[in-house]
């Protein structure tokens, strides 16, 4: 590993500013200048990977809540879908900092490179379009399959900026979990994990949101 817990969590920190509305909101120029700050090391296979595929995964998010919110007409969707273009615009960062190809170039809302994720997008928004209560499932899924995307991709990296970004990620996605949940619960419904261990999915719903971030 090229750097250690430490250090990461250190660079976190830094990234932290005011407080917006009811959470603290980590300033997309001082994620930016946050990650350029780091040094440019080598990228493995799995790196590499990972970055295509995050770039569109988060998209895929954004995308889909934006979808649903001009369906449903639910704060939380396009409250969320804002978050989830931080998160894109941050791996996009990743991506022009080490010269690599952009999967979603001028693609518009619903438009993917990677087929799997084109066929998922696609699954997704047409189980949203069934009721409310769905579209709550379906954001709660989408994050599910994040979490754990992510915390995948963390175990394979070494890259201090990756990490970095892949950690406000993670964080960003359990508040987006912690905030769907509660909407299926307040609706009368259940969810259970699909992608993490329903003992993960738990820990994340039973606990407060971390503070730190709007992502």
């Amino acid at each position: 590993m090229k750097t250690t817990v430490l250090l990461v969590a250190i660079a976190v920190s830094l990234a932290f500013t005011s407080c917006q509305k009811d959470e603290e909101v980590t300033s997309n120029l001082s994620v930016t200048s946050q990650i350029e700050a780091f040094p440019v090391e080598a990228l493995n296979a799995d790196e590499l990977n990972s970055l295509q595929w995050m770039r569109e995964e988060e998209k895929l998010a954004k995308d889909v809540y934006t979808t649903l919110y001009a369906k449903w007409n639910v704060s939380v969707f396009i409250n969320i879908s804002s978050s989830e273009q931080q998160h894109t615009d941050a791996v996009l960062t990743l991506i022009n900092k080490y010269d690599l190809s952009d999967p979603v170039g001028s693609n518009v809302v619903g438009v993917f490179s990677n087929p799997e994720l084109q066929s998922l997008y696609n699954q997704l928004v047409a189980q949203g379009n069934l009721s409310v209560l769905d579209a709550y499932k379906v954001g709660a899924t989408i994050e599910d399959l994040d979490i754990f995307d992510l915390k995948e991709a963390i175990s394979k990296s070494d890259n201090q900026d990756i990490i970095y970004v892949y950690e406000l990620l993670s964080m960003g996605s359990r508040n987006h979990m912690r905030a769907f949940y509660g909407q299926i619960i307040s609706l009368g419904g259940t969810y259970s994990a699909q992608f993490i261990s329903q003992a993960e999915l738990d820990a994340i719903v039973t606990s407060a949101r971390e503070k730190g971030s709007s992502w």
